[in-house]
């Protein structure tokens, strides 16, 4: 069971935006992976609880952040309720997409699995609802991923394989570069991974 920390940071000015605290794991039915964020002045800040089918599709998301919260699924492409902080109103909303997305990085390590690309094959388009923080907003996305490279590295638990995807935004074209082993995120556009106490998981 992986167990770390990342730091979230804008990408374009590198301003410190959070430290999300996680944990994760594959099991008989798919992966679940769990975390807490911390403001960078320590405030309590958010929660990400992700749960996927063996298929890589979102069966449990539970998103908590500046006092909204946002519960979704997988059903006739992806619903979702959201919450207001006073908890007074619930707004329902539903897409033909493939799965969520976010700021936390286990929804890179959700889309990677959902893909299950093979290097050097034709990218893949897939449509995704972001969930924009402060406040969850949903937004409709489409993004481009191709596996252009997998090596295994050296460690002293045996070989670790790394795969670099190449993400497109399709709305502007920006592309960048992220880098996964098993199911922990090794460097991302605004992520970094600080501190990892045990290996990444292996997906069957």
């Amino acid at each position: 069971m992986p167990r770390g920390r990342y730091s979230l940071h804008d990408p374009h000015d590198h301003t410190p935006l959070a430290e999300e605290h996680f944990h994760c794991a594959p099991g008989p039915s798919g992966w679940r992976y769990v975390s807490q964020l911390t403001a960078p002045d320590g405030a309590h800040q958010g929660s990400v609880d992700l749960a996927l089918d063996d298929l890589g599709r979102p069966i449990r998301l539970e998103l908590h952040a500046g006092g909204w919260q946002v519960r979704g699924a997988a059903l006739d492409g992806v619903t979702w309720v959201r919450t207001d902080p006073a908890g007074l109103e619930a707004t329902e909303g539903n897409v033909p997409a493939h799965a969520f997305t976010g700021t936390s990085p286990a929804f890179l390590v959700a889309t990677a699995r959902l893909l299950r690309l093979a290097p050097s094959s034709a990218a893949t388009r897939v449509r995704l609802v972001a969930l924009t923080d402060p406040v969850l907003a949903p937004r409709t996305v489409d993004q481009s991923w191709a596996l252009v490279d997998r090596k295994a590295h050296a460690t002293d638990n045996g070989p670790l394989l790394v795969d670099e995807y190449q993400v497109t935004a399709l709305d502007t074209g920006e592309r960048h570069a992220v880098h996964i082993a098993g199911d922990v995120v090794l460097s991302a556009p605004g992520i970094e991974l600080e501190d990892l106490q045990t290996p990444p998981s292996t997906f069957r």
